[in-house]
């Protein structure tokens, strides 16, 4: 008794084997804790970081950023076209099935060939087809759920990408942001001291007038006026530029950026906390090199299953008439079935050489893997050290500038009563200009390694920042 081997060839279309390594989580050797790691760091890594500055205009252009941003728009973009690889590749794990038509008139000629055709018979005939093809490559081998498994890994990265770009940038917009302000505070500066100089410059001019200092001192003092009015110059434009940069991350042309609070009235956020194990689950690069070394590994058991047979099912259902009437009727009815095979039987190297391709390209996604989570860790430890030192940095140069402010105020008392030179008024006002832009300067730079802190250990707080892309850009 005949039996159809239909059933048999869907089941191991269905659950044949699935030629090449399954993936396997490498082992990563992780620090047991960070050298510089904060007693009393807290757990903040899956908030909203950035509020804790308690400025509301940097939450505001952070939002902006979010929602008009080229470059999350360019992954967001990016994220639809692996979406629409993955549902290409996907598609081929089932049938596929299309409608053809085709509708023809011929004329033949009376004198064809040896016999020429009958007076009788008209020479003009029509012929109609309408027909339903169905292919079906049956996954014996696994070389489609391979590619499968591979799209799908694709699509996740670039999901994990677009978070990265996030990450990235809300880290980029607060950073430059502070470094406005620390620049505002460095032109502020500049501009104050150059103004105490200037009518100090002109007190000289009257009294080199009035013969009671020497040009010597006249020229000391016009020295330190002009020095403040090139560091005014060289700040405007630091400025200007700052805000271009800033503008631009904001998805704006070039132009000028509202300010909120200054850099000393913005408050310090706190240090996350976290062990080193954590990073590899908070940050979304690294997921995104993991996500890479599965669809490498997948693309090994694609290449691999080219050296097996391509089994398909083919089938045709439809109908063929001379006459469009009778293109429906039962004896117009065609169908036909089939099954087709190949194999490859030499290929000069073709397909070792797939093979090679996609064993290689696993080896590089495994280092980057590797090579992205030291680099993690490393971030994580810089940052730490920059936080702890930076602070320190900054007490030092607070008292610093505290004891030359002193020094100044008591080396003029002496200039005036006649106790010294005006080279010593002139060394204090210049180390007080130094060590006050020098303040300025170090407290950013611990805003900015806070930053850098949670940039590095990533949390769940770019998943909070990831809504903000959706929410209505707020009114200015």
């Amino acid at each position: 008794m005949y039996r159809s081997p239909l059933p048999l060839l869907l089941c191991l279309g269905l659950v044949g084997c699935m030629v090449g390594p399954d993936y396997q989580h490498p082992e990563i050797d992780t620090p047991a804790a960070y050298r510089y790691a904060d007693k009393e760091a807290k757990n903040l890594s899956n908030t909203l970081w950035w509020e804790q500055f308690q400025d509301p205009v940097l939450n505001d252009l952070i939002r902006i950023a979010l929602q008009e941003n080229k470059d999350i728009k360019i992954a967001a973009a990016r994220v639809e076209q692996f979406q629409g690889r993955y549902g290409e590749t996907r598609s081929l794990l089932f049938p596929q099935v299309g409608l053809g038509a085709q509708g023809q008139r011929t004329r033949s000629p009376r004198d064809n060939g040896p016999v020429p055709l009958d007076p009788s018979v008209d020479p003009v005939f029509n012929n109609y087809q309408a027909v339903l093809n169905v292919n079906w490559e049956l996954d014996v081998w696994g070389r489609l759920r391979r590619l499968n498994e591979s799209a799908r890994a694709d699509l996740l990265a670039s999901e994990e990408g677009r978070r990265t770009v996030i990450l990235s940038l809300v880290s980029s917009v607060a950073s430059s942001y502070v470094t406005l302000r620390d620049l505002d505070r460095e032109l502020e500066i500049a501009r104050t001291t150059a103004k105490v100089r200037g009518d100090s410059y002109e007190i000289f001019k009257l009294r080199y007038g009035a013969g009671t200092i020497s040009e010597m001192e006249l020229a000391q003092n016009q020295s330190e006026y002009e020095r403040t009015l090139a560091s005014v110059a060289q700040f405007e434009p630091l400025v200007a530029q700052q805000e271009n940069a800033l503008a631009v991350l904001l998805g704006r042309n070039p132009g000028p950026i509202i300010r909120g609070r200054d850099l000393g009235q913005l408050a310090l956020p706190s240090v996350p906390a976290g062990l080193p194990s954590d990073l590899l689950e908070r940050r979304p690069d690294l997921r995104q090199a993991e996500l890479n070394l599965i669809s490498a590994n997948a693309q090994i058991g694609a290449a691999k299953a080219q050296y097996f047979p391509t089994i398909s099912l083919t089938g045709l259902l439809g109908s063929v008439s001379n006459q469009l009437s009778d293109l429906f009727t039962g004896p117009a009815a065609t169908w036909s079935y089939g099954l087709a095979a190949s194999m490859p039987i030499f290929t000069a190297g073709g397909i070792a050489g797939q093979v090679q391709q996609a064993e290689a390209f696993q080896k590089q996604a495994l280092l980057s893997y590797q090579q992205s989570i030291q680099s993690a860790f490393r971030d994580v430890e810089n940052a730490l050290i920059a936080s702890t030192k930076s602070r320190e940095q900054m007490a030092s140069q607070d008292r610093q500038v505290e004891a030359l402010r002193t020094y100044a105020r008591y080396a003029r008392l002496r200039y005036d009563n006649g106790y010294t030179s005006y080279i010593e008024v002139l060394d204090a006002e210049r180390s007080l200009f130094d060590a006050e832009l020098n303040y300025t300067r170090t407290r950013a730079t611990v805003f900015t390694s806070m930053i850098d802190l949670y940039k590095a250990t990533g949390g769940g707080w770019v998943a909070e920042a990831d809504q903000l892309t959706a929410v209505e850009k707020p009114r200015q």
